[in-house]
């Protein structure tokens, strides 16, 4: 039930591995950093941030990732080139780890890659994203493909057809021009409409890795922020459980994951964590091997997985 007859891809952004069948490589987790309304922000105008503390989330994500063998990468928001600048200089002035960068305009998207060129940081960037409603996508995609960029995620959705089938048919339209990039790495984000319509994007998630055996994921941040906003103050109380039980179920589905701000890293990180080890132990049982290296299954249960190479002798 669970392996692809599909060979799948699995691409390699700066020493991650992203892709491959369930329970081989645990889901990339991308949490927000200076999107709107985050409490780091001190004047977007004047580009002042509260370095220290950004400093802090950022120490805290690699400590989750070293202790539940999940990977993470830090996603930069920003509006204008001047500001996103200013986040790619402090950001790789304190680590050595990927990034990606959240810019919904394209000309200011592509002048940020500009940049990015400039520093020779082509290999740590994750591009977010090449989307169906950009109006020149080929032209985007030549000018990334100049500039050296080698790893990009394409959004895919149809407006006549909301669910799983659209998705599929909109990366049949795109993928053509996207492989003309010659691109280490295309990451398929199965955009998510609201909460329960995440199940579109994960039966999405399995039709294209079915398809075209690409690495897969969405934001299902999008849905859970959406209900939080939406809901009464009781509900509202309920929003870390709600949110981390949805990343959860969409790890079991997906290799990577837009998790929304990182304020929320220790819960989605936990969560997924487990989740992840219960479908690499559930794949165990359907002939697929069990995960190597840092895997969460390796990393926080080491003793379940010693029973299985003891009774597998």
């Amino acid at each position: 039930m669970l392996r692809y007859a599909k060979e799948q891809k699995v691409c390699n952004i700066a020493g991650i591995k992203v892709g491959g069948q369930p329970g081989q490589n645990p889901p990339l987790l991308i949490g927000n950093m200076f999107q709107k309304g985050d409490t780091l922000i001190e004047s977007r105008q004047q580009r002042r941030f509260k370095r220290q503390e950004a400093t802090e989330r950022i120490r805290e994500m690699e400590r989750l990732s070293q202790e539940t063998g999940v990977p993470g990468m830090v996603g930069m928001v920003a509006n204008s080139l001047d500001e996103i600048k200013t986040y790619i200089d402090f950001f790789v002035g304190v680590t050595d780890m990927p990034f990606a960068i959240d810019i919904w305009a394209v000309k200011t998207r592509l002048a940020a890659v500009r940049y990015v060129a400039e520093q020779k940081l082509q290999e740590r960037l994750l591009y977010n994203s090449i989307t169906p409603w950009d109006e020149d996508i080929e032209g985007q995609i030549a000018e990334l493909k100049q500039l050296g960029i080698k790893h990009v995620v394409v959004q895919v959705f149809d407006m006549e057809d909301k669910g799983p089938s659209g998705r599929v048919k909109c990366l049949r339209k795109m993928l053509p021009m996207v492989e003309k990039g010659n691109f280490k790495s295309i990451l398929v984000d199965t955009a998510v409409m609201n909460l329960p319509f995440t199940a579109f994007s994960l039966a999405a998630n399995r039709l294209i890795k079915q398809e075209f055996g690409l690495p897969v994921g969405c934001a299902p941040s999008n849905g859970t922020y959406m209900w939080r906003k939406a809901a009464g103050d009781a509900s509202r109380s309920n929003f870390p459980a709600v949110d981390a039980a949805i990343e959860a179920i969409t790890g079991m589905g997906s290799d990577f994951i837009f998790y929304g701000p990182m304020t929320g890293t220790t819960r989605v990180f936990s969560a997924v964590a487990a989740a992840t080890s219960l479908l690499a132990s559930l794949a165990y049982t359907e002939g697929l091997p069990l995960p190597a290296g840092t895997h969460p299954l390796n990393r926080l249960f080491p003793d379940a997985v010693k029973m299985l190479k003891e009774e597998a002798k």
